[in-house]
């Protein structure tokens, strides 16, 4: 399918070469990618169906990681299995394939980033309000809150397929990548991408701002708290509380900051592809990992989960 644009016939296939100049490290790495989908459905699967089985687990707190296994096991399966496909035999993504992919990624990424943002929120109302934390917290809130994130998702989407229509592309179009990053795709546009900066740039800063100046000054309220706490014991378990979260923010905005941050070029570094990896297939599959080794609610509801069903 072609479409007539700008002065050229709009190409409407994109060739993610991704990792096809390595063609001896194929078969490892699909194998590896493999593996680590293969632990990214189980693992935020798990989290997922351990939440909605377990009473225990039917807290504010616990209705977010849901959520954010949800997404981490959506967004990862926009991208992986294309990858995966690839690395087998590489064929072309349509037109309207890289469109679904860009406005599907920047729904989930937006999404994550509020939803690591609620969850901080809450944190600081379990440590710094913990009589009233049930109270404050209400259900109602929570669908609010979670809601409201993926409605900034949603806006976020909406605005990088405005930005992906904007452009025309002529000839083929071969991308340095695995999948379609908008910013790239706006340097290999062969039209103005002016307007389409300017939306990438727009939304970057209200989300990403926005989301990481709650998540700032629900911890600077945390840390504030902890220090007012006066025996260690305290201390440490209010600390805990907030570990897990903070590991997943640092590897989500560490990667993130390098990959949606750095200047836009035509030619990406092969260090670059795999800080992407990280970010789009590594991270989905850490975060049930960091919240169940580290949180003894969930391994307890996961130890009466296997009593249950081995009685």
């Amino acid at each position: 399918m072609k479409i007539r644009g700008r002065n050229c016939t709009q190409t409407v296939e994109f060739s993610l070469m991704g990792f096809a100049g390595n063609p001896e490290l194929q078969l490892a790495l699909f194998t590896a990618f493999l593996v680590v989908y293969l632990m990214t459905l189980l693992g935020n699967l798990g989290i997922i169906i351990l939440i909605r089985t377990s009473p225990q687990l039917h807290s504010p707190m616990y209705y977010f990681l849901g959520n954010l296994a949800l997404v981490d096991l959506l967004y990862s399966t926009v991208v992986t299995p294309k990858l995966l496909s690839d690395l087998v035999r590489q064929k072309p993504l349509s037109y309207v394939g890289c469109v679904t992919q860009v406005f599907v990624f920047g729904v989930f990424l937006v999404t994550e980033c509020f939803l690591l943002a609620t969850m901080a929120y809450d944190h600081y109302m379990a440590v710094s309000h913990p009589l009233h934390y049930s109270v404050l917290m209400s259900p109602r809130l929570c669908v609010q809150l979670v809601g409201g994130s993926y409605l900034a998702g949603l806006l976020n989407g909406m605005g990088q397929t405005i930005g992906m229509l904007n452009l025309s592309f002529c000839g083929s179009v071969v991308v340095n990548l695995f999948f379609c990053d908008l910013s790239l795709l706006a340097s290999l546009s062969s039209s103005d991408s002016t307007l389409t900066s300017l939306i990438m740039t727009v939304p970057t800063f209200l989300f990403g701002v926005s989301s990481s100046l709650i998540m700032l000054v629900s911890y600077i309220a945390i840390v504030s708290t902890i220090l007012s706490i006066r025996s260690a014991e305290g201390k440490c378990k209010a600390f805990s509380t907030c570990a897990s979260h903070l590991t997943t923010v640092s590897i989500f905005y560490g990667n993130g900051l390098f990959v949606y941050l750095k200047p836009s070029s035509l030619k990406l570094r092969e260090e670059d592809k795999w800080v992407a990896v990280l970010y789009t297939v590594v991270t989905p599959m850490l975060n049930p990992l960091i919240y169940s080794l580290r949180n003894q609610e969930v391994k307890e509801a996961l130890r009466r989960l296997r009593a249950r069903k081995i009685t």
